[in-house]
């Protein structure tokens, strides 16, 4: 039996006691996926895993709160449902959690950069053990798996969801802690080509927020400082400035929370690479507090709780 029939079968058990199931179908085209609500049996038939199902589906749960559902998770989603829980954003008793043991998902953004031309519509997928065969206007192009995996895959080290009621698949051997090459680059350049940097990358910012909405931990959208007229925090000036004025708040917000799932840069649409942001905070939060968000339970954001004096910060030597 498959790893999807044993997920459908393990959902088909549950959906009795669930307002529904949070999974994935296929999307506007074969190489797309996109959320699926699942409450009947028959939305079962339309549930797919793999290396397409790349959103974190866990985005959802805080729009159900109250109410009784089980969503599908991979590794990286599973820290999400661990720091929610951590945060009191969410209930465990009104979850039931699939936990993938997952092999990585792509990078859309890789495959279009490896395609020969502009996708556009895609005819066809065929996903191999290794490899992604691709046909756009009667051309088949075959990629590479390893080579268009997302980033945060290539130095993941829970790629089996951590916390769970059902785990499916086969659990992968723990790899060790490991940097991205990118990581790397940005963070040994001089604080003045840094602000170059970013000055050029914002530029593209068209400020739609889909970085903020794709965000598991952003569950105040309604009350954003974003787009508060009343007090009036940030303007809607899409220049540079503001548009990283948005960012270094997003990022401050996330400080000691953010699980790196990468969902702000898979959504943007001008392909912005804002995990640099995200994981250079995340490093800076775990050298200070000894903290990675999402990876225990009964964990405190180190900047939810308050202490006199903190361990590894000496305020007094200066």
């Amino acid at each position: 039996m498959s790893q999807l029939d044993d997920l459908k079968n393990a959902i088909k058990s549950h959906l009795g006691e669930l307002e529904c199931v949070i999974g994935w179908e296929q999307g506007y085209d074969p190489l797309h996926a996109t959320p699926l609500f699942i409450r009947t049996e028959a939305d079962l038939e339309r549930l797919i895993i793999g290396p397409l199902a790349v959103h974190n589906l866990v985005t959802y749960l805080t729009g159900f709160k109250g109410k009784k559902i089980g969503v599908v998770v991979k590794g990286c989603d599973s820290k999400s449902v661990i720091q929610l829980l951590n945060e009191n954003l969410i209930k465990r008793e009104e979850v039931v959690i699939f936990g993938l043991c997952c092999d990585g998902v792509v990078s859309q953004r890789k495959i279009r950069a490896a395609l020969p031309a502009d996708p556009g519509f895609v005819e066809s997928v065929d996903i191999g053990a290794s490899d992604l065969k691709v046909t756009v206007a009667g051309q088949a192009a075959t990629l590479k798996l390893a080579g268009v995996l997302a980033d945060k895959c290539l130095i993941c080290a829970t790629p089996d969801a951590i916390i769970s009621d059902v785990l499916i698949g086969t659990a992968h051997t723990p790899a060790p802690a490991a940097s991205l090459a990118c990581q790397d680059e940005f963070e040994a350049k001089s604080d003045a080509e840094k602000l170059a940097f970013w000055q050029e990358t914002m530029s593209r910012c068209i400020r739609c927020y889909a970085c903020r909405n794709a965000c598991p931990m952003c569950v105040c959208r309604d009350y954003c400082i974003a787009t508060s007229r009343d007090p009036l925090w940030i303007s809607q000036d899409n220049s540079p400035a503001e548009n990283m004025m948005f960012q270094m708040v997003h990022v401050s917000h996330l400080a000691g929370r953010c699980t790196e799932c990468g969902e702000c840069e898979r959504a943007c649409p001008v392909d912005i690479p804002l995990m640099l942001l995200r994981r250079y905070m995340n490093k800076q939060v775990k050298d200070v507090f000894e903290l990675q968000a999402g990876t225990a339970l009964e964990q405190t954001p180190p900047l939810l709780t308050f202490k006199v004096e903190e361990e590894r910060i000496n305020e007094r030597g200066w």
